[in-house]
């Protein structure tokens, strides 16, 4: 099944908003239902295909025939741009710029350094497409000539090796899929994004992704092992044993490439037994900063949860912890701060560290409001981006941004991070509503997810764009880095330019000229082009 064309995921699953939602946003926001309906997917009429018939050949003896190069309407718009809110807004509205000439779908690592040498030879750019949920400008190239590259047909369990505790999967292997077959041996990934349901293996990797379970099982680039790449200059094997010191790790360059070096083609990932026992549960905190204190203790001290999450006062009150709960009042959302914490391991080791762990929090302020809470943010974690469509459906913007930073530095983070938001859109008119949530620790620092409602205004990319600016140079000036995990992409690029460095730019363009001279990679897209 392919994922709603102009929003999020599985149609069946999208619902509308509550009265009592819509009023709320009304009441709060000034928000009103958008007067122009968004098209239809057959009323869309894309560009012409422009690149030459001996170009769409080359493509099609590349990857076994021309069954397996698409140029008609439907699957070039699927295959436009991602999953950002003005993503969603400009496709919406029918713009359709970014349109790939083709969606070329190679069925191995071989076909790939065929289909590059074929773009090398015509002047194709290139984009590597997997789940398609990119939210940062990740597969929006600066170039009016290109193919996605979807990698559905490479979507196998190659190896899993129990002595090791190894599995080697390919790049399109969807994240559920991948699940199910480690669970078939007994074994779990533990990476659960709020992406889990769409994105792909090699899109974890690509983007240095960090699932909802990452205080126990870590991030996603933690768990790689290995990864063969393929380049418009041949094949990169990086990875032999867990650990090196042969040298620089040649994997952390391509993890986070973000398709800008080459295809990731394979990934060999390290696996985990599946856990006896799951249990989740909510805390109350007094304030946002109480919680953070104490979720700062269980990171550095221990015992550390599997899931580890607290939302700020805002986000605890409207309800957006819990998804099935929005916009219920105080006495159901409850006042101060929802943190939820998640324990998963023997069901002997689960009991030991979640009551360590209630002691700490105890004294740490927390007051244990029970399963009920954890359960339903278990039960609801991958609900928010269909909740995301259906704002946008009544006529209000939504979008999130997030970053990390030290622990020390995350007071002056967050209050930066939300002057910005609220003053640029108060002052262009549309106030908004800015939440925020700790969503990922460590023991030096944490990650900060923040979740923006407004009404959109008369344009709301323009709206939304000065403000995204603005976010962007307030986490620079607080000491936070520009992504945690959803990585760069076109709408952080120039900001990641800062951040790296002159040296640290010209090192990282030194390599996509030795590994991609023609600059056919995601042109744009991590680094900007010459």
């Amino acid at each position: 099944m392919d994922m709603l064309w102009n929003g999020w995921g599985d149609p069946a699953k999208a619902a509308p908003l509550p009265d009592t939602v819509t009023g709320l946003l009304r009441d709060l926001l000034g928000v009103t239902p958008r007067g122009t309906p968004a098209p239809a997917l057959a009323d869309l009429r894309p560009p012409a295909v422009t690149a030459r018939p001996a170009a769409l050949k080359a493509l099609a003896e590349a990857v076994g025939g021309e069954e397996h190069v698409r140029t008609d309407a439907e699957s070039r718009i699927r295959h436009t741009r991602g999953k950002s809110t003005p993503d969603l807004l400009r496709i919406r509205a029918g713009d359709l710029t970014d349109i790939p000439q083709a969606v070329v779908l190679p069925a191995g690592h071989d076909e790939v350094l065929a289909v590059l040498r074929a773009c090398a030879a015509h002047g194709l750019a290139v984009v590597p497409f997997g789940g398609g949920t990119s939210v940062v400008g990740g597969l929006a190239p600066r170039s009016a000539l290109f193919v996605a590259l979807d990698l559905r047909r490479m979507s196998g369990l190659l190896d899993l090796d129990p002595v090791s505790r190894t599995a080697v999967l390919q790049p399109g292997l969807r994240a559920p899929e991948a699940e199910q077959r480690l669970n078939g041996h007994g074994y779990t990934l533990g990476h659960f994004p709020q992406s889990f349901e769409w994105a792909t293996i090699g899109g974890f990797a690509a983007a240095r992704s960090s699932g909802q379970a990452s205080a126990g099982y870590g991030r996603f680039d933690e768990m790689v092992l290995a990864l063969t790449l393929a380049t418009p200059e041949g094949t990169l094997d990086t990875g032999r044993a867990p650990r090196s010191a042969a040298g620089p790790d040649l994997r952390q360059l391509i993890l986070g490439s973000e398709g800008a070096f080459g295809v990731i083609t394979s990934v060999t990932v390290r696996i985990r037994p599946l856990p006896e026992a799951r249990v989740y549960e909510g805390w109350r905190f007094g304030s946002f900063q109480e919680g953070t204190a104490a979720l700062r203790r269980l990171a550095q001290d221990g015992p550390r949860p599997t899931v580890l999450r607290l939302s700020d006062e805002t986000e605890t009150l409207i309800g957006l912890a819990r998804p099935d709960a929005i916009g219920a009042g105080p006495e159901q959302s409850g006042a101060g701060c929802l943190a939820i914490t998640g324990y998963e391991g023997t069901a002997e080791d689960t009991a030991h560290r979640r009551a360590r762990a209630a002691d700490v929090l105890t004294d740490g302020g927390g007051t244990l409001i029970g399963a009920e809470p954890g359960e339903h943010w278990a039960h609801g974690r991958y609900f928010a981006p269909y909740l995301r469509d259906a704002l946008l459906d009544a006529g209000a913007f939504a979008e999130t941004l997030e970053t990390a930073a030290f622990w020390s530095r995350i007071p002056e983070l967050y209050t930066a991070v939300r002057t910005a938001l609220t003053d640029t859109l108060t002052q262009a008119g549309t106030p908004p509503l800015v939440m925020c949530h700790i969503s990922h620790v460590y023991e030096n620092g944490a990650s900060l997810y923040f979740t923006v409602v407004s009404a959109q205004g008369e344009d709301p990319v323009a709206h939304w764009t000065p403000a995204k600016h603005a976010a962007n140079e307030a986490v620079l000036a607080a000491g936070g880095t520009i992504s945690h995990h959803h990585g760069v992409g076109t709408d952080h690029r120039d900001w990641y330019v800062r951040e790296a460095g002159p040296l640290g730019v010209s090192a990282l363009r030194a390599v996509k000229r030795r590994l991609d001279p023609d600059g056919l990679l995601n042109p744009g897209v991590l680094l900007p082009t010459d």
